[in-house]
């Protein structure tokens, strides 16, 4: 028998309707009714609340426990489950498996997907073909690589997919297919998990903006900003300006698209056009989704030469 270790920090799968809203409150035990796995409790309350240090903590603990275990769970709110899970694959090299799952649904809903994702992760993170999968997001019957997961539905069940690779494993009933093996990179050195990260903002470009936020960000003292850009990495004039003017104060700026898929390519002259961003030193963050782009930014401001 393989050793499943079952971390939990609250969302949706651990949450029940109160009288005006819903709230994390089921207990690690009544979550896991039915599965024979250890468990421990990091955290009870939604993922929208989790800030940098909850996303180091919760990395720091998958990794721990993977040095213990044959494959570990960690059930999260989908809120920013991308973003801990990414953290977490820039940090682990191992070959056992970590798997991210959650929930669209409470735990008292009468068609709750909860029971379901949390069994078809604890499957494949026992099963022997995940090794050396890394860490991923298995939700909806699917699991995609960390690395390149994220959120794209609000409500529907399969809320995640991956819209440049795809998935990884198709989960369905007691069947678990790998159906590819990611390309993995060197990882981060552990100790960047243990001090908070610099300052990274997130901004994003949409007709007409001007840069006050970008300014705002430099001024507030990020030490780095991404650009979810238009199209393949454009953005308006006054934004570019900007970009360059935080730029010169020693801000690192890194341009993504806000499209839902595929990479920036610094293709178009002119002021604010993609051509013109790279040729004064903007940084293209390739098919980076932005939520990943800032946490990359931001571990590689605190781990140079990474």
């Amino acid at each position: 028998m393989s050793r499943v270790i079952v971390l939990t920090t609250g969302g949706t799968i651990a949450s029940r309707h109160g009288k005006d809203a819903v709230t994390a409150g089921t207990t690690p035990a009544d979550l896991l009714e039915g599965l024979d796995v250890e468990h421990r409790e990091i955290f009870d309350r939604g993922s929208y609340g989790f800030g940098e240090a909850e996303l180091r903590l919760i990395a720091r603990t998958a990794l721990a426990a993977a040095d213990e275990a044959d494959g570990v769970v960690v059930t999260h709110g989908t809120d920013t489950m991308e973003e801990t899970a990414f953290l977490t694959a820039l940090t682990h090299t191992g070959d056992r498996p970590i798997v991210f799952c959650g929930a669209q649904r409470p735990a008292d809903d009468p068609d709750r997907d909860g029971p379901r994702n949390l069994r078809d992760a604890v499957r494949l993170a026992a099963h022997p073909e995940a090794a050396g999968l890394g860490v991923m997001i298995a939700m909806g019957g699917r699991a995609w690589s960390a690395r390149h997961a994220t959120k794209t539905h609000t409500l529907d069940l399969e809320a995640f997919s991956a819209p440049d690779m795809g998935p990884l494993a198709t989960l369905m009933a007691d069947d678990v297919q790998v159906v590819a093996r990611p390309v993995r990179h060197g990882g981060l050195p552990l100790a960047v998990l243990d001090e908070p990260l610099p300052r990274v903002d997130l901004v994003t470009a949409h007709a007409g903006a001007d840069g006050a936020l970008i300014r705002a960000a430099a001024a507030s003292g990020a030490r780095g900003v991404v650009v979810a850009a238009l199209g393949t990495g454009n953005v308006p004039p006054d934004m570019a300006t900007a970009i360059g003017e935080v730029m010169a104060s020693g801000v690192t700026v890194v341009v993504v698209s806000r499209c839902a898929g595929g990479p920036v390519v610094p293709r178009y002259g002119g002021p604010g056009g993609g051509a013109s961003l790279a040729a004064s030193g903007v940084t293209f963050g390739g098919s980076l989704r932005p939520s990943h782009a800032r946490l990359l930014l931001a571990v590689s401001l605190a781990a140079p030469g990474f």
